[in-house]
């Protein structure tokens, strides 16, 4: 048997908001395969989080551009239950406590989601109306893992979580990937934690990727470690601007 398809595949991809004249993303070629851990970072507009909602089929683009699992992203439905996309905003503020939306969802795994619960630390008797910041992403999170994905896309989605909570997050997710073959993309400006978890590197800038290797393969982490070498990085983009 040969090896399976890869989880992503990007060819060419060019993308420009309705209304506006401004590329966002310019000829975005990538493939990411199965289970792969992938750090995507660059600085503020340079495109990551509509790169990652262009893959989770947010945004129309030919079918031939964009390939998730080997489906056209933004045009077959059924990839909605294989991929998930999370971060932005989570406006969930009605009254009601987080045991209660889960008890909407009959088909949920309970072992999945008690181990979920403990990993983030959620209080089933939280009230959505009166949570904090972070305890609202952890809900948040504990709703888009509940049920298991192929491929998930986490945009800044741990902004809002203390160190203790990022490392149960991350722990979890390398078991899912290790073990079921989850492929995640992450893009992030916080670094502690994810030179020992992540597999690979995506940086962009000004809409393009300009390198992409596995983390192992930077020379520049043989020296320093991550946070360093991200922050000379966004600074020589900086400057160039």
């Amino acid at each position: 048997m040969g090896e399976p398809d890869p989880a992503i595949v990007v060819r060419g991809l060019d993308f420009e908001y309705r209304n506006t004249k401004r590329r966002v993303l310019d000829a975005i070629d990538l493939v990411v395969p199965r289970g792969q851990r992938v750090l995507v970072v660059g600085a503020n507009g340079a495109g990551k989080s509509t790169l990652l909602r262009v893959i989770a089929g947010k945004h129309l683009v030919a079918p031939e551009v964009v390939r998730v699992l080997g489906r056209a992203a933004f045009h077959d439905p059924d990839l909605s239950t294989r991929v998930e996309i999370l971060g932005g905003r989570f406006p969930f503020d009605v009254d009601l406590r987080v045991d209660e939306i889960l008890a909407r969802a009959s088909d949920l795994d309970p072992v999945r989601r008690d181990h979920l619960v403990e990993v983030l630390g959620v209080e089933l008797d939280w009230h959505m109306h009166a949570v904090s910041d972070g305890q609202r992403r952890r809900v948040q999170l504990l709703l888009g893992l509940v049920r298991p994905r192929e491929v998930l896309l986490l945009d800044e989605i741990t902004s809002d979580l203390d160190l203790v909570a990022r490392q149960d997050l991350l722990e979890f997710l390398r078991r899912e990937s290790e073990q079921r073959g989850m492929t995640i993309l992450y893009a992030t400006h916080i670094f502690d934690l994810v030179d020992r978890w992540a597999t690979d590197l995506v940086y962009m800038s000004h809409g393009r990727i300009t390198f992409r290797a596995p983390l192992a393969a930077v020379e520049e982490l043989r020296t320093d470690p991550l946070p360093r070498v991200m922050e000379r990085w966004l600074r020589r983009d900086l400057a160039k601007r």
